[in-house]
């Protein structure tokens, strides 16, 4: 989910930790739990920081070992061991259950959305994306949000978010059926499919679709449950040539792959360089693929510059690229 998702959850979860009776008894572990689910809630995107660097490197960490199986294990005794020391009078035991349970609850509802995480490392580094809930989903904003208020006005804490929790269990259960049915409505058009990533967006009956099967890639949309396939591409598989293989070494492109799916590519050859260029699949946005990687190489192979991340048109990737000044 987005960071501003994850700090209503983490209020949230504080104020259903007042039906813990330790948490509930003690105004000082009220106040470290609160403090605890808050940063919990946080802490697994911390490898956020990375973008800094490149989105290279971000892409190929958001939400990996930080997201792991050691981690949700670690950043509660972390969090605990920092917290602590600031509120002495404070439920140890019942401090770390809380922040663990924010800790969990941020790694598990990633998992629902189409971008998903590493969640089961170290045993496997698969990415773990159900793709029922989209990265922001106004609904679940919207409904934490109303929590606080009622909480702000003097509703019970405990009380409010377990009935708002009981509502979400329902809507995640709706979005289930919902991109069940899209996805039953995509293999009767493609029965053939070898693979269909059915992805969710902002709106509720609006979902993204990206299919192959053996010939052929499907980019599609599903609005109030009629499926429209948009556009097909060819499906070529990539060749090992020498501008292909020595594309791949570029860390930009390599990072594109690591994490897509489903994806076309193009190289395209200049007076004096190559162009490389790989198109993500799943985002496609008026008519418009976002999601790339571009790599240029000199006569020798050599990397000239490279970029993967998002750009809306063809001039802001050039810009991006710097073959256009910003």
């Amino acid at each position: 989910m987005d960071t501003g998702t994850h700090v209503v959850m983490g209020i949230a979860l504080g104020g259903l930790a007042t039906l813990d009776p330790a948490v509930a008894s003690s105004h000082v572990t009220t106040t470290s739990v609160l403090i605890a689910t808050i940063v919990g809630s946080q802490i697994p995107d911390i490898d956020t920081v990375l973008k800094l660097r490149n989105n290279a490197i971000y892409i190929r960490n958001h939400r990996g070992v930080t997201h792991s199986i050691p981690a949700v294990i670690l950043w509660p005794l972390l969090l605990t061991a920092i917290i602590y020391p600031f509120f002495p009078g404070t439920n140890l035991l019942h401090l770390w259950a809380w922040t663990f349970a924010a800790v969990f609850i941020h790694v598990f509802v990633d998992i629902f959305n189409a971008y998903g995480t590493q969640a089961l490392r170290p045993f496997n580094s698969k990415w773990v994306a159900l793709g029922w809930i989209n990265t922001f989903d106004p609904f679940i904003f919207a409904i934490h949000v109303l929590g606080i208020i009622a909480w702000i006005l003097g509703a019970h804490p405990g009380f409010t978010f377990l009935v708002m929790y009981t509502i979400i269990l329902g809507y995640y259960i709706k979005r289930y059926q919902t991109r069940k049915r899209v996805l039953v409505e995509v293999r009767s058009l493609i029965p053939d499919a070898t693979e269909i990533i059915v992805a969710p967006t902002m709106k509720f009956h609006q979902w993204r679709i990206a299919a192959m099967n053996e010939n052929i890639f499907f980019v599609g949309r599903s609005v109030d449950g009629k499926v429209e396939i948009l556009d097909r591409f060819k499906r070529i598989p990539v060749p090992n040539t020498p501008v292909i293989e020595a594309a791949k070494k570029d860390h930009n492109i390599s990072a594109f792959l690591s994490f897509s799916p489903v994806y076309r590519w193009e190289v395209d050859e200049y007076d004096d360089y190559y162009e490389v260029r790989f198109i993500d699949l799943r985002y496609r946005s008026n008519g418009h693929y976002p999601f790339v990687a571009v790599v240029q190489l000199d006569s020798e192979l050599q990397p000239i510059r490279s970029y993967t991340g998002w750009v809306f048109s063809e001039k802001k990737l050039r810009k991006k690229l710097g073959v256009i000044p910003g």
